[in-house]
């Protein structure tokens, strides 16, 4: 039986234990408050921790609240690790560990047995020989679930009084990552700040100016126009998802490249993608890239638009001729925020503000089956419709001498405008192929000017005026029959010429294959224009 004296001295020895451990975490949480980078951290890690726990390893595991995966926020031997990496939260490690009140040990040697299974960041712990390792779930706080992992060559290194007081700073622990999180972010928003203040800066002698200077490259003071302006300036500040319909010419390009200058990623490339210009077989590798040797030809590693479009806009121009099973893949980057290479495994994280673009009716390619209806909600979050050019007459006018000062620079011509005749057929002008159309044909009539003005303008035929026959004079003609007839009198018009210059593919703004193969269909021959 001990004495009185014994027990007294017993007790005194575990007052003053637990008084130094006490300061001991004092002193750590102290240390671990006034670190806001993980440079800082690490050196809180370096030169106080390690002489107090005696590891060989170090790893902090963070996921956000409400989400399925976690990250490694920091890992004392890999302090050169640059990409943030996800590991499922249910993968034996962190889940045990977040599901326990207790200190959980691993033993490594078990674990080397299951090699195939363990997150790369214990291969490198196991490829060390470190023998032993302890998980201990971090207290919650707000939003933020963290988990410590400490590695040793020898669990005796890590007593009873290593444990508490671990427990002891786990609190503080936690808190210095949301503090350094809070920071990070804090950084990142303020270099933002800077930069946009500075485009402010540059821009505050710029107004929205919608006359013919354009409005970021977009010419026009029509209402209709302006409430595509209005539209533009909504959107652009966000990073929601853009789509654009229009008929064919109307410009889309140009509204995308709107957006893009006014948003956050202005002093970023726009990447561009014509869906309809890929062939089929390349256009999940032009998206998503390749790893070499995924298939026949693939010789080197290929980064992929989405890729290249980093913190950046990507603009998929012609959506609706993506094949369906590309469609699929799309979805899963709009909806995950993630692709996967071609012939690859590895999920890579994007942040990428999609703006698609078309000049289908997808609701009608989503009722007739091409075009999936999940991918149609997923792109339609803010849609952008262009009027066609017929739609604002009042912009003809001010497009045609746009394109009329632009083109006769380029040229070398001096020409003044247009003459009122022309500017009249200008107006009653159908335009199907909208403001391109108008582009090319005010191109052409450069070209052939003689004078400083231009006063003839070949057109398609197509007018908007009234036509000249009477109700009696009225009969119904098929589709077919009126392409036809229309094609043969441009082709007479031009002597019979189809291609080049002086050419009726030229006046139908049409390649000269796709005329030709339109006139078999037709049954157009020589005869029916040459007599």
């Amino acid at each position: 039986m001990q004495n009185p004296t014994d027990q007294t001295a017993i007790m005194l020895n575990r007052l003053q234990e637990r008084e130094r451990e006490q300061i001991a975490i004092l002193s750590i949480c102290k240390s671990l408050s006034e670190a806001l980078t993980k440079q800082e951290f690490h050196s809180v890690v370096n030169d106080i921790l390690k002489e107090h726990f005696s590891f060989e390893d170090f790893i902090l595991a963070s996921a956000n609240e409400n989400e399925t995966d976690y990250e490694i926020f920091y890992q004392y031997s890999e302090q050169k690790r640059t990409e943030n990496k996800s590991y499922t939260i249910n993968d034996g490690f962190f889940d045990l560990c977040m599901d326990s009140a207790d200190t959980v040990i691993f033993d490594l040697k078990t674990l080397t047995e299951k090699k195939n299974t363990l997150p790369d960041y214990l291969h490198s712990i196991n490829n060390k020989n470190f023998k032993n390792g302890i998980g201990i779930c971090l207290p919650y706080i707000k939003g933020n679930r963290n988990v410590l992992f400490l590695f040793f060559k020898n669990a005796v290194t890590f007593s009873r009084e290593s444990n508490r007081i671990i427990r002891g700073i786990a609190t503080q622990l936690s808190i210095t990552v949301r503090n350094i999180k809070i920071a990070s972010e804090y950084e990142n928003n303020l270099s933002e700040l800077r930069f946009l203040k500075k485009n402010l800066g540059e821009r505050k002698s710029e107004t929205v100016n919608t006359d013919a200077e354009g409005f970021y490259g977009i010419v026009g003071n029509s209402n209709a126009m302006k409430n595509v302006y209005e539209l533009i300036s909504q959107v652009a500040p966000s990073n929601a998802t853009v789509l654009i319909f229009g008929e064919t010419g109307t410009g889309k390009e140009l509204i995308a490249s709107a957006i893009h200058q006014l948003s956050s990623f202005s002093n970023e490339r726009m990447v561009k993608v014509n869906c309809a210009s890929i062939p089929e077989n390349l256009i999940e590798s032009e998206l998503f890239g390749h790893e070499k040797g995924a298939f026949t030809g693939a010789t080197d590693l290929r980064i992929g638009k989405f890729e290249q479009a980093q913190n950046s806009t990507i603009f998929l121009d012609e959506i609706g001729e993506l094949p369906l099973e590309l469609q699929g893949k799309l979805l899963r980057v709009l909806q995950e925020k993630e692709i996967e290479r071609v012939g690859g495994n590895k999920s890579i994280k994007v942040k990428v503000r999609v703006i698609a673009a078309t000049n289908r009716s997808l609701e009608k390619e989503v009722a007739e089956g091409r075009f999936r209806s999940d991918l149609f909600y997923r792109l339609n979050v803010f849609p952008i419709s262009l009027p066609a050019l017929r739609e604002r007459p009042g912009d003809i006018e001010i497009l045609a001498n746009f394109f009329l000062e632009r083109h006769s620079h380029k040229i070398g011509k001096k020409i003044k405008g247009f003459s009122k005749k022309v500017l009249n057929k200008m107006n009653a002008n159908a335009w199907p192929g909208n403001v391109r159309e108008l582009e090319n044909m005010v191109e052409r009539s450069i070209l052939f000017a003689k004078e400083e003005v231009i006063k003839e303008m070949t057109f398609s035929e197509i007018f908007r005026t009234e036509s000249s026959n009477s109700e009696t004079d009225f009969c119904t003609k098929t589709l077919q029959e009126i392409e036809k007839e229309h094609i043969l009198k441009v082709v007479k018009k031009c002597g019979g010429r189809i291609s080049g210059p002086q050419g009726a593919a030229v006046l139908l703004d049409l390649p000269g294959t796709t005329l030709i193969s339109k006139m078999q269909k037709l049954g157009i021959k020589k005869e029916h224009f040459l007599s």
